[in-house]
């Protein structure tokens, strides 16, 4: 795959994404005594966002730099900053936590992290980031095939579903995991990250969901009207068994984002299915 996250760390997608997955892994961590977090598509772990790749999308200074800077962000926000300005020990820097460093320093004694990643240079990088971590760990591996073997394995599952959509059955796959997690572990908790290019795309995938579970919440984010589907318009999380103060954690991240970064005709909604 040609896909590499450094081209979109930090952008508003990532604001959106692990605002409400922090807020789900402090949920999840108030209600079981240990948790198995899998990360189906973990990437490198982290970002430096004055590289190469971060400087040609420009990306980041759309989305963290102009949620540093603001002096009305919501406490909602608060985990992830605290997060950036440990990276950066505490200085205003470059770097960015991507998911897996930023759950494997939440982890407890009694939980486990396991994070996916095909590509070999992105998964040397990985296990050079949660290298530190004991019960972190970086699996070279296909993540869809990967998450229920892993979900099975002990502890509470929680499984973040985030591919790159490069392939045309990767919304197929997803369901397909998701159904493959739930018949092994039936208590799982999954959040499935997606680009909001068409609606079209958008509502056949919800579709699919819901002959998966009955128990879908969904956080939708439109930073433009979705006109153009050779564009990113907005992002959107889709969880499955998301504990319910997660839903206002959703309100409060994706309100701010949409009237803070997005253009006019942009809005945010929070939904269960």
């Amino acid at each position: 795959m040609n896909y590499r996250h450094a081209f979109h760390a930090g952008n508003f997608a990532d604001l959106h994404k692990h605002t409400i997955l922090l807020a789900i892994l402090s949920a999840l961590q108030g209600e079981s005594e240990a948790l198995a977090v899998i990360d189906t598509h973990a990437g490198a772990g982290a970002y430096d966002l004055s590289g190469e790749m971060a400087r040609r999308s420009g990306e980041a200074q759309a989305g963290i730099f102009q949620l540093k800077a603001a002096a009305d962000a919501p406490a909602v926000f608060g985990p992830l900053l605290q997060a950036v300005l440990k990276i950066n020990s505490g200085q205003p820097g470059d770097l960015y936590p991507g998911s897996p460093l930023l759950i494997a320093r939440a982890l407890r004694k009694g939980d486990r992290y396991a994070g996916c990643e095909l590509r070999p240079d992105d998964a040397i990088l990985l296990s050079k980031t949660l290298a530190p971590y004991a019960n972190a760990k970086a699996l070279e591996a296909d993540g869809f095939s990967t998450a229920a073997v892993q979900a099975g394995r002990g502890g509470r599952a929680f499984v973040l579903i985030d591919p790159p959509f490069e392939r045309p059955d990767d919304y197929a796959r997803i369901a397909e995991t998701s159904r493959a997690v739930l018949k092994r572990a039936s208590d799982a908790v999954l959040a499935i990250w997606l680009p909001l290019k068409d609606l079209e795309t958008f509502d056949a995938f919800l579709r699919a969901m819901e002959t998966v579970t009955g128990d879908l919440l969904v956080a939708e984010l439109r930073l433009r009207p979705l006109t153009d589907p050779m564009k990113m318009n907005g992002s959107a999380m889709v969880m499955i068994g998301a504990p319910a103060s997660v839903d206002t954690a959703a309100v409060e991240a994706g309100d701010w984002l949409a009237s803070r970064l997005g253009e006019p005709g942009g809005r945010s909604r929070v939904w269960r299915a």
